[in-house]
């Protein structure tokens, strides 16, 4: 299964967010705890270089806890600030501030030598298509200040947001890179929601997943879908399973494939199949 998705728009907005990058202090990045390498643009650490960085893990609460500390110290040592937040709910967002404040303490430092006072931090929020930009800034804000939506592309221009007198916030549209020179990668964003679902064929994502989730996590297959023994089916098998539990049939009472695939996509991207990441810091050595 072969995933390329880059609109022309994105073009656009990685050139406005290449001229914005002088303006800014401070490069907030979403990832999603679920994949939190797959899910970074690896164009942004080239137009972030020398600023100061600040990882968000988002949607941790649909990640494993335990993945979740090893990735945030993955990222520590790699020399970014990491914290972990649920921009829907808000867990971690009132941490934030605290750490942007410590990100960007030379900064700040060097404003009071010079004698500059209260100049507010600019931070540029940054991340991939649907990794959750306007919800985690309409949440950090407490109002609505931009337009979310469950599906990627929503933001389609840079915004400028005042949050307080110490920080100001840049609104970034999600972008994508060229080409996915690992399919796995691309496969992984597929599975996140980031790629558009209409050029997707969603028969094959739903039983590629499978293979992830048959490797990873068997018990969960069991525990949402009965399939028991799934270390050992075919992922074929086990999408019928799922269509004939979920009582998924077509006229004539055959099996209807398609309808399956969409519940587990569903069920996985939701959180209903339990708290799951997709890779973990041992998958990246180096």
């Amino acid at each position: 299964m072969n995933i390329q998705w880059y609109p022309g728009h994105m073009t656009k907005a990685k050139r406005a967010m290449k001229e914005d990058m002088k303006l800014i202090d401070l490069v907030i990045e979403l990832v999603d705890a679920r994949a939190p390498l797959a899910s970074r643009n690896p164009d942004i650490d080239e137009l972030g270089k020398g600023k100061a960085r600040l990882i968000l893990l988002n949607k941790s609460d649909l990640a494993g806890e335990r993945e979740n500390a090893f990735w945030k110290e993955w990222f520590r040592n790699k020399g970014f600030f990491v914290v972990e937040v649920n921009s829907k709910s808000g867990s971690g967002i009132n941490k934030i501030n605290g750490v942007v404040q410590e990100a960007c303490r030379e900064k700040l430092e060097r404003d009071r030598r010079r004698g500059i006072l209260n100049r507010p931090v600019r931070a540029m929020v940054v991340g991939i298509p649907n990794v959750g930009k306007s919800t985690f800034i309409n949440s950090f804000a407490k109002k609505a200040c931009t337009r979310t939506g469950n599906k990627p592309g929503v933001t389609k221009g840079n915004q400028w947001i005042r949050l307080n007198k110490t920080l100001e916030l840049l609104d970034t549209p999600g972008i994508l890179w060229p080409r996915f020179e690992d399919q796995q990668v691309g496969l992984m964003l597929a599975m996140l929601g980031t790629i558009n679902d209409e050029i997707l064929n969603r028969d094959e994502l739903a039983m590629e997943m499978l293979k992830l989730l048959q490797r990873r996590y068997p018990g969960m297959l069991c525990e949402r879908y009965g399939i028991e023994d799934a270390e050992e089916k075919e992922p074929y098998a086990m999408l019928l399973q799922i269509a004939r539990i979920r009582a998924c049939l077509m006229k004539g009472g055959e099996p209807d494939i398609s309808k399956a695939a969409g519940i587990l996509i569903d069920d996985f991207r939701s959180g209903k199949l339990g708290r799951l990441t997709l890779e973990i810091p041992e998958d990246k050595a180096g």
